[in-house]
């Protein structure tokens, strides 16, 4: 009989595990590994700014079957290169996500393309020629409709049907201004719709009348209504024009997603979105005519009727096309004077800007899409309309409990003291438009004074700051889909002709103002675990710029040199 020491016992048994380990771990060890994925395409030679903060930077990227399969340095990407395999060698040149537009309207913007463009009119002969080369070659009756002009091109005087009224005697007349909030009809269009002297501002709008009391033929938000029910209805075919139209447009600017508020503003039938959504987008996914990806937004009122089809098709219809939530208005616009404020306007001492809508509806509403699970975005323009809203996010939270629910202000323009911090404190998302305050700049010093204007215009850094999640778009067609143009803005804040920033301090980085139109505007829309950065995983939309490095990015306006969507060259 042999006794075994504990010592050597121990020493017998690891040896008999480790022997048995490498028995059966063998065949692991000697099966040959899988050779990696093959990529579809492969980019070399690139300044890649991926807006993912864990791999900021990258010199190379492979994608296959639409999505990201790696992002690296160059020889990373070696051995993914195979038969079939398309390499794009950039020379240099600096990549980043496919822009996000936050905020846009992509069939009023397709169809205003092709209407009366009033958008760089400087001077009331150049509106009024405008116009009359419109009518030149329409028929008796047949309306002529446009818009984009903005008074404060010609030193701010609002236009009046007597400018067009002998050149169009015979055509119906309806011109928007620049923010949607404010048109101009003739006086024709006025009487064929029933608008004189006797009739009353319905709530939230406004008739601009002369001292005598007779309509200017400027009608301001909710006042619009009165006429835009009589407008020819726009046919299918040519909104499904319109919408390629505007995503060619969008993808020659870099833009691969779009988040859609529709043909929604003051006054405009609610179903119009909801046409535009059966007639419009799902022909259009169905048929394989997507061009860019879209969120859309509906109007708040429907919001049961959204919560019926977030249960039968999820928040994704498909890679093209994703459901957002639902959108009202708080006030209208700064250049309208109807953005609410707390003090009056410098130019009209009793006029505070317009309630748009009844706070106690618009609660309502708010709890009840929250509840359902539905994203909620409000338009606030005036420093108190975006208390108001950001006073209902708060007693929506309350009553609803804590969750993920990202609301939305669009526009946040006007701020007063301590509201950019309640954004970050109340997880409400600024979805901003850096080119307005392009616009805005001179204005808003006549019409809020310089002080009001230094103190709480598009504080685009405090929000940041303040930890708040920043977006942004362009509200095209209120200003063009042109995410460059937007950067640029945010990061030097020069209006046209000015030498020096307004607001310096509110100035942007590079890097936030990229995040901002990239995998912040795809937070804020629910977006992100799709798209917005390039991350492994994620659709691989992404743009080709001008510029040979990041440094150049940040000194020189660069251009859009070429745009994939889902791996796939889509512009030009």
């Amino acid at each position: 009989m042999t006794i075994i020491g504990k010592k050597n016992l121990i020493i017998f048994f690891s040896a008999s595990v480790a022997a048995l380990l490498a028995i059966v771990l063998l065949p692991a060890f000697n099966t040959p590994r899988s050779p990696p994925a093959v990529a579809d395409l492969v980019v070399t030679n690139a300044v890649i700014y991926t807006s993912d903060s864990s791999h900021p930077f990258a010199q190379a990227m492979a994608v296959r079957s639409g999505r990201i399969l790696h992002v690296g340095n160059q020889s990373s990407v070696r051995e993914l290169i195979g038969h079939g395999t398309r390499e794009l060698n950039l020379e240099g040149k600096v990549v980043v996500p496919g822009f996000i537009d936050s905020h846009v309207h992509m069939i009023f913007g397709g169809l205003q393309m092709v209407r009366v463009v009033l958008r760089d009119v400087k001077s009331q002969d150049e509106f009024v020629r405008k116009v009359k080369e419109a009518v030149r070659d329409k028929q008796k009756d047949c309306w002529v409709l446009g818009g984009g002009w903005n008074n404060e091109q010609w030193g701010g005087d609002l236009p009046a049907a007597s400018w067009i009224d002998d050149i169009t005697t015979n055509n119906p007349v309806w011109l928007s201004r620049m923010d949607g909030h404010m048109g101009l009809a003739n006086s024709l269009a006025l009487k064929l719709v029933g608008i004189t002297n006797c009739t009353e501002d319905p709530a939230g709008g406004t008739i601009m009348r002369t001292t005598d009391g007779e309509p200017t033929g400027l009608l301001v938000d909710s006042a619009m209504k009165l006429l835009l029910h009589w407008l020819p209805e726009v046919s299918v075919d040519e909104r499904r024009e319109a919408l390629a139209r505007a995503s060619k447009h969008a993808l020659m600017r870099g833009v691969t997603t779009v988040v859609d508020f529709g043909r929604f503003f003051p006054g405009a039938p609610v179903e119009l979105v909801w046409e535009d959504f059966s007639d419009i987008y799902q022909w259009a996914d169905s048929a394989g005519k997507m061009l860019v990806r879209v969120c859309l937004f509906f109007p708040m009122e429907t919001w049961s009727r959204l919560i019926d089809l977030f249960k039968e098709t999820g928040r994704a219809l498909s890679q093209w096309i994703y459901l957002g939530g639902v959108k009202a208005f708080a006030d209208g616009s700064l250049g309208s004077n109807s953005a609410l404020f707390y003090e009056p306007y410098m130019d009209e001492p009793d006029n505070y800007g317009l309630r748009v809508t009844d706070p106690n509806w618009l609660l309502k509403m708010m709890v009840a899409s929250d509840k359902s699970g539905l994203q909620v975005a409000v338009h606030a323009i005036g420093d108190k309309a975006n208390d108001l809203i950001l006073d209902l996010c708060d007693s929506v939270a309350s009553s609803n409990g804590m969750k993920d629910r990202r609301f939305r202000i669009e526009h946040a323009q006007h701020l007063a003291p301590g509201a950019a911090a309640r954004f970050g404190q109340q997880g409400v998302i600024a979805s901003v438009q850096p080119q307005h305050l392009l616009d805005d700049a001179d204005s808003a010093a006549k019409k809020l004074g310089v002080t009001r204007s230094l103190a709480g215009s598009y504080l685009f850094q405090s929000l940041l700051s303040g930890n708040a999640c920043v977006a942004f778009g362009s509200d095209w067609p209120v200003a063009d889909i042109n995410p460059l143009g937007g950067l640029r803005a945010a990061m030097k804040r020069i209006p046209p002709g000015w030498e020096d920033a307004w607001m310096p301090c509110e100035c942007v980085t590079l890097t936030d103002a990229l995040n901002a139109h990239t995998i912040s505007a795809a937070y804020a829309s629910f977006l992100d675990g799709e798209l917005g950065s390039l991350s492994v995983g994620k659709l691989a939309d992404f743009v080709v710029l001008s510029v040979d490095s990041w440094e150049e990015l940040a000194e020189v306006p660069a251009s859009v040199l070429a745009t994939y969507v889902g791996g796939v060259q889509a512009y030009p």
